[in-house]
């Protein structure tokens, strides 16, 4: 069954895509940020709905099914400052404005992604208030913590929490989150030790203050290593750290491997993109390194979202 999604916070779309390869159709998306509203349109045939969420009237939205919302989780993040719907830039009332389109529109299902950190913020108050809210919409939910390399095959450890809410009873009856299936993708899978990139990808004694740390430490070509401001960190899972949206702010934030050439580089946007599950054919267009970085920590892991999709398919056959 081909139902309509509308998403919200919508980003490149990693969401869209795990959704739209289950076989649904995302028919309205709205995004503030005009450089992942760009990427989204490079990749959807959709005109990104750009104003701010507060003054969108629900009834502009047209009819859908299906809700999807990565909502704002810096405000809920262990890297942020754990302010949650006090947050002072606003960012923490936007759940709010998500309950507030339910209510009129009444989707059949809503699907939310956050942060894991979600569950515990605020000793569970926070978590506490966005049951709550959909308790009184009368929608029954499954919260479900998720690692990316248990339950997408993607060779990073990135945990999210998920959240699958229904209108009817008996979707939610029918509805089961996915198990967890084998790793057989390696980090050689999604980055290519061996390919030459462009220069500005490399650190030398003579871009790099911290240079001689990292020849020291980074002996391993076959892991992911990390400059964490005083030290090197090796990651002996042989998975990619968490990809954060900080990438953007600091090369020192983007994951770094040894090269088969002994050459020490950091990931290029591209990569963060497929360690991210995106697909090759997945269109970055003309922006700089620091906007692409950014809306790569800032994605989803497309294969999870396509195995809970997959899942709402299912359940609603």
């Amino acid at each position: 069954m081909s139902l309509k999604c509308a998403s919200f916070f919508a980003g490149v779309g990693g969401i869209d895509l795990g959704f739209h390869q289950a076989g649904f159709q995302t028919v309205y998306a709205n995004e503030f940020d005009d450089y992942a509203a760009d990427t989204f349109e490079c990749n959807f045939d959709i005109k990104v709905d750009r104003r701010d969420i507060h003054i969108v009237p629900a009834d502009e939205i047209p009819n859908f099914d299906i809700l999807l919302a990565g909502f704002p989780c810096q405000a809920f993040s262990v890297a942020g400052y754990r302010q949650g719907f006090d947050d002072e830039k606003g960012r923490g009332d936007l759940f709010f404005e998500l309950i507030r389109i339910m209510e009129v529109k009444r989707p059949r299902i809503a699907f939310f992604e956050n942060v894991k950190n979600l569950v515990s913020h605020d000793n569970g108050n926070t978590f506490k208030v966005i049951c709550e809210q959909l308790d009184l919409l009368e929608y029954k939910y499954i919260p479900y913590v998720m690692n990316a390399c248990e339950y997408g095959n993607v060779p990073q450890n990135r945990e999210r929490i998920y959240i699958v809410a229904f209108r009817d009873k008996e979707d939610y009856a029918n509805f089961k989150m996915p198990l967890p299936i084998s790793l057989t993708q390696t980090i050689q899978d999604v980055i290519d030790f061996d390919a030459e990139v462009d220069e500005k990808y490399y650190y030398s004694e003579e871009n790099c203050s911290f240079y001689k740390q990292l020849i020291s430490a980074m002996k391993n070509k076959n892991t992911i290593y990390q400059w964490r401001r005083v030290y090197v960190r090796e990651n002996k899972s042989n998975l990619v750290p968490t990809l954060t949206a900080n990438m953007g702010t600091g090369g020192h934030n983007v994951p770094l491997i040894l090269t088969n050439q002994n050459k020490i580089r950091k990931l290029t946007p591209r990569e963060c993109f497929r360690v991210q599950g995106f697909p090759k054919t997945f269109k970055l267009p003309e922006q700089s390194n620091g906007r692409l970085y950014k809306q790569a920590g800032n994605s989803v892991v497309v294969p999870v979202i396509y195995r809970i999709a997959q899942s709402i398919q299912d359940a609603i056959v």
